[in-house]
């Protein structure tokens, strides 16, 4: 079997290249909108306790539905290609980064908020001078986490007419190519475990950032 996967890797370079390509741009464009959004909503959900609680229950129920799932209700909404499959996948996203947003403001000490708030700071100040960098790690943890869940969903968009690896699991499973099925599958799991290192690497960075030498 191994021959057999190496010489479909040597004789489909571009094609495993331009699957690997869509795949990567298809989540970070999913996971860069789901970052735009669940950031700032859970910043503002700290400021409305009321509201909070259905959000997170929403976000919470999100989670527990199945990705393959999402992409198939976008089906009636938007059709088939690239945009149902971003869309699902920034939906798929959410949640881990708002959680965690919402829960790093509110760990923040109120002690320094209120000196903060007592030198004079605005509250728009307060979240961008103090709330967010001292939040950051937590909120950073919940962006590498989504990175990962969006890496690995995005193997389902090839259901839905999106494009990306998932294109050579289905293609393989349809034609009993088991080559190119196992270079599906293990270019998406290379992928995924990339994310996770790399997201952990940033997330050690932002969590324990260099001092300046004195």
């Amino acid at each position: 079997m191994l021959p057999d996967t190496l010489r479909w890797i040597a004789e489909h370079q571009r094609v495993l290249a331009d699957a690997g390509l869509r795949h990567i741009e298809l989540s970070a464009a999913a996971l860069a909108v789901a970052v735009t959004i669940a950031v700032p909503l859970g910043i503002a959900l700290t400021r409305v306790p009321g509201a909070a609680a259905y959000a997170i229950g929403a976000a919470n129920v999100l989670r527990t539905i199945p990705s393959l799932a999402l992409l198939v209700l976008m089906l009636p909404l938007v059709g088939t290609g690239y945009l149902p499959a971003m869309i699902a996948l920034t939906l798929y996203g959410v949640p881990a980064i708002l959680l965690n947003t919402y829960a790093g403001v509110r760990s923040v000490d109120p002690d320094v908020v209120d000196a903060a708030r007592g030198q004079g700071l605005s509250d728009r100040q307060i979240v961008r001078r103090i709330e967010v960098p001292l939040a950051l790690p937590v909120v950073f943890a919940g962006i590498r986490t989504a990175a990962v869940q969006i890496v690995a969903a995005a193997t389902l968009a090839a259901f839905v007419g999106g494009g990306g690896l998932g294109e050579l699991i289905t293609a393989g499973m349809g034609t009993l190519d088991f080559p190119e099925l196992l270079v599906g599958a293990l270019a998406v799991a290379a992928l995924a475990a990339a994310t996770e290192l790399l997201f952990a690497g940033v997330e050690r960075r932002v969590a324990y950032p260099r001092r300046a030498a004195p």
